[in-house]
């Protein structure tokens, strides 16, 4: 099986020849990767929109940080933040997931026009989110999640973080099927930097080929994490800020996508979208009257 033919479709979504580029939009005003830039409405959708031009397939719309020691957002106010900014990009035909925990903010943007939930915590964090994706038909991210991040780390101690993400991956995948989600509906996600330290980020980006045994399309989150901030800063260094690690994020995007990662996420588009088209051109290069192969792919 190729790389390309392992990537997969996800059922509902467009068909990309490969590696997706999702583009992030934080509603929220304290996102450990751009501080609130774009916590006005106006402000979120006009990024979105720039987003899509500079090569982004989808844009994921998040109302409530995920950082380490962030407090919740209560359900009025993420609902105020997102559903807007859902409802305009998806009115501008733009591919949409909402990135939440609450099966509330799920069912309105889905039917704001979102085409995707993608939900860190896989459907735990709120029992109705399951029966409400399920019922809507929608596809659905499975994030590998240990609970709410308070202080640095959640429970990141693991004797082989490989396998016993994807164990945890795979049993949390079979509750979400139970629970009447389709099959070929699911996206699963590492969960890099959620309970894990940089080590073991980096051991799962280097091991992507053994997630596709669960038999889903695969999503990377790297995106100016933490963990490439202690690569840069070597040993001795102090970390960069996060918007000092694009450069290092569309590395991590070109190596997902060689591995068959499905999509990658991230807040810098345009590096990432060359970065995929290469990645798709090398693979094309190896299978000879592949379209990648061509003179032309790649071209912006």
């Amino acid at each position: 099986m190729s790389k390309q033919s392992g990537r997969g479709h996800v059922a509902g979504l467009p068909e990309w020849d490969r590696c997706a580029v999702m583009g992030v939009v934080n509603v929220t005003p304290d996102s450990f990767s751009d501080g609130g830039r774009w916590f006005d409405t106006s402000a979120a959708v006009k990024h979105g929109l720039a987003l899509v031009t500079e090569g982004a397939d989808l844009i994921d719309v998040g109302g409530e940080s995920t950082r380490p020691g962030a407090t919740r957002v209560d359900e009025a106010e993420e609902l105020r933040r997102v559903i807007p900014v859902v409802r305009e990009l998806a009115s501008d035909g733009v591919t949409v997931s909402v990135d939440t925990m609450r099966a509330s903010v799920a069912q309105q943007s889905l039917a704001a026009g979102a085409a995707l939930v993608n939900d860190v915590s896989g459907g735990l964090a709120d029992p109705a989110m399951i029966p409400v994706v399920a019922e809507a038909g929608a596809p659905f991210v499975v994030m590998h999640w240990r609970g709410f991040l308070e202080g640095s780390t959640v429970k990141g101690l693991y004797a082989d973080v490989v396998t016993e993400v994807l164990d945890e991956l795979r049993a949390r995948v079979d509750a979400v099927l139970a629970g009447g989600i389709a099959p070929d509906r699911i996206v699963v996600d590492p969960g890099l930097g959620f309970s894990k330290e940089a080590e073991h980020d980096l051991t799962l980006l280097a091991h992507l080929d053994r997630l596709h045994a669960l038999g889903h399309p695969l999503l990377v989150a790297a995106s100016r994490k933490r963990f490439l901030g202690r690569v840069l800063a070597g040993p001795q260094g102090a970390p960069p800020p996060a918007r000092e690690r694009d450069a290092a994020t569309a590395a991590v995007s070109a190596l997902a996508a060689h591995a068959g990662a499905w999509a990658v996420r991230v807040h810098e588009v345009h590096a990432t979208a060359d970065a995929v088209r290469v990645a798709r051109a090398v693979e094309g290069a190896r299978t000879p009257g592949a379209e990648g192969a061509r003179g032309t792919e790649g071209a912006r």
